[in-house]
């Protein structure tokens, strides 16, 4: 499955997303988090993204996901994508990590990495763990090995010291871009202290915060601020509504929330809302950054 079909840990897949786009994987990986399944899928995606044989970079790159190494990748006959999980006594043996080493050794047979995702990584027996460790240690070149584990500290020290750590959310888990967020609290704010066009547009400069790198990634950052301030309009309605406060995106920034209800509640939050959603498309079909910006702010 590539990249942008994945459903939630979006920071992560981004981050992962620009690693591979600028050639700068770490060879070794550790996917921690009890999102079991959510971290078999997003290892499988990575291996996707590598070896694909038409990959888009629209905004960083992805796998094409039709390809005829995408499709063996996903059914799991991949060559170059090994995949080692815990056998019929429930534990993952060092003649199996013997195996997939030594396999790791070679160049890859077709595709441009091989990828080694070790599935229930706490698992591994301590002999397997050790035999794992030079590998690990010193990667060769061509492989990447993700090891996925719930339960990272059943892992030796040795072998966690050497994985870079990425700690995947609870499935349903908000994940919130608190950097986005404050953006979008002082957009939305400058937008509500006045109706001046002028001033309006000079709010759209804080929306473009972070951008400046070109193409698709100032696109991508501009799309975050704008998600970031739809899910705070969302909030909004609900305070107006008097509704639960356990269903708020952001309960964390209430006193923010209570402030921009009393100029976004009603139909002008609808219209925001609306303008919001009217940018992420046209983000998607390519528009500059800037002019979305200031169209976005001029409707708020």
């Amino acid at each position: 499955m590539p990249f942008r079909d994945v459903i939630g840990h979006r920071r992560l897949i981004d981050l992962l997303a620009r690693s591979i786009d600028h050639d700068s994987l770490p060879p070794s990986l550790l996917f921690t988090g009890p999102d079991r399944p959510g971290k078999r899928l997003v290892a499988v995606s990575v291996a996707q993204a590598l070896n694909c044989l038409a990959p888009t970079s629209e905004l960083s790159r992805d796998a094409c996901g039709c390809c005829s190494a995408c499709v063996r990748i996903a059914r799991g006959v991949h060559p170059d994508v090994l995949v080692v999980e815990p056998g019929d006594s429930g534990s993952i043996k060092i003649e199996q990590v013997r195996d997939v080493v030594e396999r790791s050794a070679y160049r890859p047979f077709e595709g441009r990495r091989r990828v080694v995702i070790i599935d229930e990584a706490e698992a591994l027996l301590p002999q397997a763990q050790n035999a794992l460790l030079k590998t690990l240690e010193e990667p060769p070149s061509s492989s990447l090995f993700i090891l996925l584990a719930e339960l990272p500290d059943l892992l030796l020290p040795t072998v966690r010291s050497r994985l870079i750590r990425l700690t995947f959310a609870e499935p349903g888990k908000r994940e919130i871009d608190v950097d986005a967020r404050g953006v979008a609290e002082r957009v939305l704010a400058q937008a509500a202290a006045t109706g001046d066009a002028s001033r309006r547009i000079e709010a759209a400069k804080d929306l473009l915060e972070n951008t400046g790198a070109g193409g698709g990634a100032d696109r991508a950052q501009l799309a975050a601020h704008l998600r970031a301030m739809a899910s705070l309009l969302r909030d909004v309605e609900v305070v107006a509504t008097g509704a639960d406060d356990r269903v708020l995106a952001h309960p964390e920034v209430r006193p923010t929330l209570d402030r921009l209800t009393a100029a976004f509640r009603g139909e002008r939050g609808i219209r925001a809302f609306a303008a919001i959603d009217q940018a992420l498309d046209a983000l998607g079909r390519n528009a500059g950054v800037k002019v979305v910006a200031d169209w976005v702010v001029l409707q708020l």
